[in-house]
């Protein structure tokens, strides 16, 4: 018998979801628009069910005709080693090319006989595999699923066949300067430790990495316990928990010999790495500093600093109007040509940072800014300044939840996270409680006079020493 069911959400919810009108996602016949709050109150629930082995299962109906219903696995490049580093992305390209009950070109004509859509992805510490279908096809879409993870056929002939095709992609991404410079950043400020490892893995491995290697990734990360099958749009909760029971209830919740992968911690290491390249037209630079974990009660305010300094991009409108003092230097003083404060989160610490792209001529300048809009926030931030943030990552919080998949990708990664699904109605609360003091006390307690991890890609000859760069974490002020 599964365990009971936990419910998260509002009875307002349950009742719009049952009569296919989703407030959140749609607008109500004869209204004009709907308010923010309504579209809190109004937000479906999401219901929780773990089965017996261990694997959690999780929907939100909104009543759509089309559902995205997926497998979210605790496992990544972080549970990886040198050896098989990259196991789980070649994995990804191995699970469409057949099972064993269905060829590749059965499945393939399984999943267009439905128009359905099919894709997977992995990350350092998640690996997904969903489907987008019409929400009468969910049985099929369920049963395609637990074959694609159970019964992957990883034929010797087909591995040997995917190679040049990973390693292809792997060229691919060395254009793309941006993943280049963030892996490189990862590689620099978690070094020695399985986060500094890429997703992709290194060539070598691609070249080198066999049939038992993935076969043995997949019997060690593949257990029940580390899985969350999730579903949104037109999906019943009871439905998803009885299809999880015929096609999951036998995926494994044992470890040979008991031996559970632990996450060893991973500390992180201020330092820099430089990839000069003149011939670039331009310079990718991150700075980084040790954020907070997902699960830390210090992300909200981390989220809202970062929505204080935005982003910037060339062709953005707005020019001197725009909200962000960053942003507004960089269009007057023609600092760069695009920036963005992000935060990657992981399980046990994150990366906090300002990626931006310049010309060689200004790199030292927007070094500067950057730091200094940090150093703003652990100081003088400002009522406005905050007030502005929260609307916009408020903002940004409902409008990224605007489809099935992104809702059910939001559901698979919090129960993973968090262990449960954290309502719209909640992170609005933790947001309207970040004042700027707190937020000055956040900021301070992990940007202030702390050791940054930097890295530079292109004609990065002007960006400062990292000693002049660490001087610019802290301010003498009298």
């Amino acid at each position: 018998m599964a365990a009971s069911v936990c419910r998260v959400g509002s009875t307002v919810g349950r009742a719009l979801a049952k009569n296919r009108n989703p407030i959140l996602l749609s607008l109500r016949r004869g209204q004009a628009s709907v308010s923010y709050a309504q579209s809190l109150v109004g937000a479906p629930e999401t219901r929780l069910t773990a089965l017996d082995n261990g694997l959690r299962v999780a929907s939100e109906e909104t009543g759509h005709a089309t559902c995205t219903v997926g497998l979210w696995i605790s496992a990544g490049s972080r549970y990886e080693n040198e050896k098989n580093n990259g196991a789980g992305f070649f994995l990804e390209h191995m699970a469409f090319k057949g099972t064993k009950n269905h060829p590749q070109t059965a499945l393939e004509q399984q999943v267009e006989s439905m128009g359905a859509h099919l894709s997977a992805y992995t990350s350092r510490e998640h690996t997904a595999y969903y489907m987008k279908t019409l929400a009468k096809d969910l049985p099929k879409a369920v049963e395609l699923l637990s074959e694609v993870v159970q019964s992957c056929s990883l034929n010797e002939a087909e591995i040997e066949q995917q190679r040049p095709v990973v390693l292809r992609e792997l060229a691919e991404v060395e254009t793309n300067l941006q993943d280049v410079c963030l892996d490189l950043l990862h590689a620099t400020a978690f070094q020695g430790t399985p986060l500094g490892q890429s997703v992709l893995g290194p060539s070598d491995n691609a070249r080198t990495l066999t049939r038992q290697n993935l076969v043995e990734y997949v019997n060690s990360h593949y257990k029940a316990p580390r899985m969350v099958l999730a579903a949104a749009g037109g999906v019943n909760h009871e439905e998803l928990v009885s299809l999880a029971k015929s096609h999951f209830s036998g995926v494994s919740f044992e470890y040979e010999g008991d031996a559970v992968p632990l996450l060893s911690p991973c500390r992180f290491t201020g330092s820099e790495v430089r990839m000069r390249d003149d011939d670039l037209p331009l310079a990718h630079v991150a700075i980084a500093v040790e954020g907070a974990s997902a699960a830390s009660p210090d992300i909200v305010p981390l989220m809202v600093a970062n929505s204080i300094i935005g982003s910037f991009d060339l062709t953005y409108g707005g020019g001197k109007n725009l909200s962000s003092r960053l942003a507004r230097l960089a269009v007057e003083e023609k600092l760069c040509h695009s920036f963005q404060a992000f935060h990657s989160s992981y399980s046990d610490t994150g990366l906090l940072g300002i990626h931006f792209v310049a010309d060689k001529h200004y790199i030292d300048d927007m070094m500067h800014w950057s730091q200094n809009a940090w150093m703003n926030l652990c100081t003088t931030v400002t009522e406005s300044d905050v007030a502005r943030g929260k609307n916009a990552l408020k903002a940004s919080l409902v409008g990224q939840l605007n489809g099935t998949t992104p809702i059910c990708d939001d559901i698979g990664r919090h129960i993973l996270n968090y262990g449960r699904r954290i309502p719209l109605a909640e992170w609005d609360a933790r947001i309207d409680a970040v004042t700027p003091k707190v937020l000055r006390d956040v900021c301070s307690k992990y940007i202030y006079d702390k050791c940054p991890a930097v890295a530079a890609v292109g004609p990065v000859e002007q960006l400062p020493d990292y000693n002049r760069m660490r001087s610019a974490m802290y301010w003498l002020r009298f």
